[in-house]
């Protein structure tokens, strides 16, 4: 499956259970074993264990591997190794703790097509402004 794909089935995921504070990281240049970390909050210990459980069927949905989960009893944090994509889903208060933006930071995926239907669907068409003419 494309990354792109897969980081896209990731982020429709979590919004399917409400994951709230989703960001995708570009790992690719970095010396690790992944392509992307995706970071998302839970609100309970169940909505993150239903936001990681949801992960995990959606990607089995597609036809690709789950390759690990860790810490679903405890459900403060849960990660999902998706072999180029790990997804980390946690309270808030346990991301605030290990600030992992800052372990990943830097570059940030944008995620252009869902940013544009949203813009697009709340967007009102405006008058169009009048220039000033120039005086002669």
């Amino acid at each position: 499956m494309d990354i792109r794909a897969k980081q896209r089935a990731v982020v429709e995921a979590l919004e399917d259970v409400k994951g709230r504070d989703i960001i995708v990281f570009n790992t690719a240049r970095m010396p690790s074993m992944f392509e992307r970390v995706v970071i998302a909050s839970g609100d309970s210990n169940r909505q993150v264990r239903a936001l990681a459980d949801r992960v995990q069927e959606r990607i089995r949905e597609l036809g690709s591997r789950v390759f690990g989960v860790e810490g679903e009893k405890s459900g403060e944090w849960v990660l999902v190794d998706l072999g180029d994509v790990v997804v980390h889903i946690m309270h808030p208060a346990v991301r605030e703790f290990y600030n992992l933006e800052e372990v990943w930071g830097g570059k940030t995926v944008r995620l252009v097509q869902r940013v544009n239907r949203v813009k697009a669907a709340r967007k009102k068409p405006r008058a169009k402004a009048k220039r000033p003419r120039a005086k002669r």
